[in-house]
């Protein structure tokens, strides 16, 4: 018994691939993907969505995935971006929900405070007024551009990821990733929140 423990317990440390792999043989094994990235893929479609589609996008994403996974590519074995490329698809049924949301929330007025807490009130009315901008910048980021420019942002992908998630070239990637942050940029006065540091344009 002490055995099969220790097996099970190197198989959470194999890779995506190697975990999908023994899924198509044993179905039960997939739930180790699903563990890995539910909350993340989850997160990602909140964000994207809001929560009302969220729970849905999330898990049909796993569903497909599952019924996918005699076709995974085990060359690869991160299966982050296969899986928010197929999010990406589903989250691209529901763009003109996500224009919407974004456009709603490049609306939303600073909200009032009492008196009493003026630092930590003038950190969050800045937050929230950015915020609120950004989201009505991305409302006007054609939907292609903007799958990358999220991916890379929010879900931390590398453009090669994002090109790799997205099923497209890493230079067309590339290309809607600067659209992208031009048009950002443009809309915030030069400033572009959507650069992590490492992945400037």
């Amino acid at each position: 018994m002490a055995v099969l423990t220790r097996a099970a317990a190197a198989a959470t440390d194999d890779t995506d691939a190697v975990v999908i792999g023994q899924a198509r043989q044993e179905p039960e094994r997939f739930a180790t993907v699903f563990d890995r990235y539910y909350l993340e893929v989850h997160r990602y479609a909140t964000r994207r969505l809001g929560g009302s589609l969220a729970d849905d996008i999330a898990a049909e994403t796993f569903l497909i995935a599952f019924d996918q996974r005699e076709r995974y590519d085990t060359a690869r074995p991160d299966a982050r971006p296969w899986l928010y490329g197929i999010a990406s698809n589903l989250i691209a049924r529901h763009q003109r929900t996500e224009v919407r949301q974004f456009r709603a929330l490049g609306r939303v007025d600073r909200f009032e405070v009492a008196e009493g807490h003026a630092d930590r009130v003038a950190v969050r009315l800045d937050v929230e007024a950015v915020r609120g901008q950004l989201a009505a910048a991305l409302a006007k980021v054609a939907a292609r551009d903007r799958d990358v420019l999220l991916l890379v942002a929010w879900a931390g992908f590398s453009c090669e990821e994002a090109a790799q998630a997205l099923e497209i070239p890493s230079g067309t990637a590339r290309s809607r990733l600067h659209r992208a942050r031009k048009k950002v940029r443009a809309a915030l006065g030069g400033v572009d929140p959507t650069v992590n540091g490492e992945d400037n344009d």
